[in-house]
């Protein structure tokens, strides 16, 4: 995701003269700017997780000196004595034997560096913290964060319902970019489910930031200006809404279609996005202009045949995208068909030779977003062939 965050990154950058990207980083992007470019990250950013603020940097040979530099920053310049806080560690390669340890040792540091100032220290809560504290450790540095978003980004905060194993929707804008789908451009997801994909879409085709309906931790900084931070949420501009649907969704399932009706109303969406209850081996283009279809196919026994469990889940997958893969070959000429899979013998099950294939990470889950570009003429070809020819494997 580096790569579509930096790109996403240089175009708010467009927005601010201050607001400077600079290099890629495994796991991030770092760029800088005043506080306020931070709060409009926040707001704009459909592929971020999270926007962190870098405290304090240096080497370190042990805990001792990670408690000292965490002690040493100004914590008291950001938020007071009476906020709760967490902290998070990652390490890469660290020669500290106790991450937890080290965890405790900033914590400490944190707390001691206010009961030295104020006589009082701020209270732990690893649920919903005022403040989260971020560390990061590779083999000799330690970099040290405050999170100015507080819960994750993806959370949006209009999803109520999800199905089964929803997609984050930071990942869902991510794999839109990388697609190349762009508003409006024709857009279908088949396997709709609660609709993370169709909804993300939808509010770039209204011009809505994905950070409207959510609140943030650098709401409760120090001096912070909510009439400079509501003046920026007011400003942007909605987009006319579109005279004809070319956004689309499906499902097998008439449950999921209308959950993703109602988490597309909860995203703010007021233009018609057309949705029905079909199999997705039974679709058909929805628009006569092709356009990018881009899916996250069930797996295992999420593939429905509802009620059906006298079927082995492998005998299933293999049924269900062979039909999908006929389907595509015959009714989905000159598509671009996306499809984000943890399955990487998706291609072979489908009988198609993907075009490209760019790994992803959801989670610890090693993914890949295959693309298969559905060309006219042989498909047709292999359409016309009686039943009982052979068919060759593409």
């Amino acid at each position: 995701m580096e790569v579509p965050l930096a790109e996403e990154l240089r175009e708010i950058a467009q927005q601010s003269p201050t607001l400077k990207v600079h290099n890629q980083v495994p796991g991030g992007v770092h760029c800088s700017g005043k506080l306020t470019d931070a709060w409009r990250i926040n707001l704009h950013s459909r592929i971020a997780s999270r926007v962190l603020l870098r405290i304090a940097h240096g080497g370190y040979q042990n805990e001792n000196d990670i408690y000292d530099m965490a002690l040493a920053a100004p914590w008291e310049d950001w938020f007071s004595v009476d906020h709760t806080i967490r902290v998070n560690l990652t390490a890469i390669k660290s020669p500290l034997t106790s991450l937890d340890f080290t965890t405790l040792k900033i914590k400490d540091a944190v707390c001691d560096r206010f009961r030295d100032q104020f006589n009082k220290r701020p209270s732990v809560n690893t649920k919903e913290p005022d403040m989260r504290i971020s560390g990061f450790l590779d083999q000799r540095t330690f970099t040290l964060y405050l999170d100015t978003s507080g819960e994750a980004l993806f959370k949006r905060g209009w999803r109520e319902d999800t199905g089964d194993a929803p997609l984050r929707e930071n990942l869902a804008a991510g794999l839109l970019r990388v697609a190349g789908w762009k508003p409006g451009m024709v857009l279908f997801d088949p396997m709709c489910g609660s609709g993370t994909i169709l909804a993300e879409a939808a509010q770039m085709l209204a011009g809505i930031p994905p950070g409207t309906r959510r609140r943030f931790a650098f709401e409760k900084f120090h001096e912070f200006d909510a009439d400079a931070w509501l003046a920026m949420k007011g400003g942007f501009k909605p987009n006319p809404l579109p005279a004809a649907p070319t956004i689309f969704g499906s499902d097998i399932s008439g449950d999921m279609i209308v959950m993703a009706r109602h988490n597309l109303q909860r995203a703010g969406i007021q233009f018609e996005v057309p949705l029905k209850q079909i199999e997705a081996q039974e679709v058909k283009p929805p628009s006569e202009t092709p356009g990018i279809l881009l899916t996250n196919p069930p797996y295992g026994e999420r593939i429905g045949v509802r009620g059906d469990s006298a079927i082995d889940s492998d005998e299933m997958a293999q049924s269900f995208f062979s039909a999908f893969g006929t389907t595509l070959k015959q009714r989905f000429a000159g598509w671009s068909v996306f499809l984000f899979t943890a399955d990487l013998g998706v291609p072979k099950l489908l009988r198609l030779k993907e075009s490209r294939k760019t790994p992803f990470f959801n989670g610890a889950l090693e993914c890949r977003l295959f693309r298969f570009d559905m060309v006219a003429g042989f498909n047709r070809r292999e359409a016309a062939l009686p039943k009982d020819v052979p068919q060759q494997g593409r």
